[in-house]
C-alpha cells in the first residue's frame, strides 16, 4: 500500500496547473496569458525594440553617448524622420536620455539609460540566434 501511495503522489506532484508558471519562459505569472498582452515581459521588451533601425540605433549608442549628427552620420541610409521618431520612441520608454549642454554652438546628447543598457544582453542574443538561423537556412 506504501508504494501505490508514493505512486499517487508522485503523479500528483507532476502534474502542471493551468496558469501557473510552468519554466524559465514564464517564470511568473504575468506571461502566463492566453493571448498578447501589453503587460507581457516579452511584449514589453520586443516593444522597446520595435521599427526599423531601433536595434542599430542602441548598438550605437550602447558604445557611448552621441549627438543626433553622429547618429546620423554612423546610420547613413536613415533619415532624419525616422532617426528623430526612433530618438522620441526610445525616450518615452525610459531607454534613452536627451542631454543639451548650453553654448554657442548648443549641443544634444543622447546617452542609454540603465533600462538602455538592460538590453545589451537580448541584442547579443538576438545576434547570436539571427546567426545560428541565417546557417541552418543556408543548409
Amino acid at each position: 500500500m506504501a508504494h501505490a501511495d508514493t505512486v499517487a503522489n508522485a503523479a500528483v506532484a507532476h502534474q502542471t496547473v493551468s496558469g501557473a508558471p510552468v519554466d524559465d519562459l514564464v517564470p511568473d505569472g504575468r506571461g502566463d496569458v492566453g493571448a498578447p498582452s501589453p503587460d507581457c515581459p516579452v511584449e514589453i521588451a520586443l516593444a522597446a525594440i520595435a521599427g526599423r533601425w531601433t536595434t542599430l540605433i542602441l548598438r550605437d549608442l550602447s558604445r557611448g553617448p552621441l549627438s543626433y549628427g553622429r547618429l546620423k552620420r554612423g546610420l547613413p541610409g536613415l533619415s532624419d524622420k525616422v532617426l528623430s521618431d526612433r530618438l522620441q520612441h526610445l525616450r518615452s520608454q525610459g531607454l534613452v536620455r536627451r542631454t543639451e549642454v548650453r553654448g554657442y554652438p548648443s549641443r544634444t546628447t543622447y546617452t542609454l539609460t540603465a533600462a538602455g543598457h538592460s538590453l545589451r544582453p537580448l541584442l547579443v542574443e538576438l545576434y547570436a540566434t539571427g546567426t545560428r538561423l541565417a546557417r541552418a537556412r543556408a543548409q
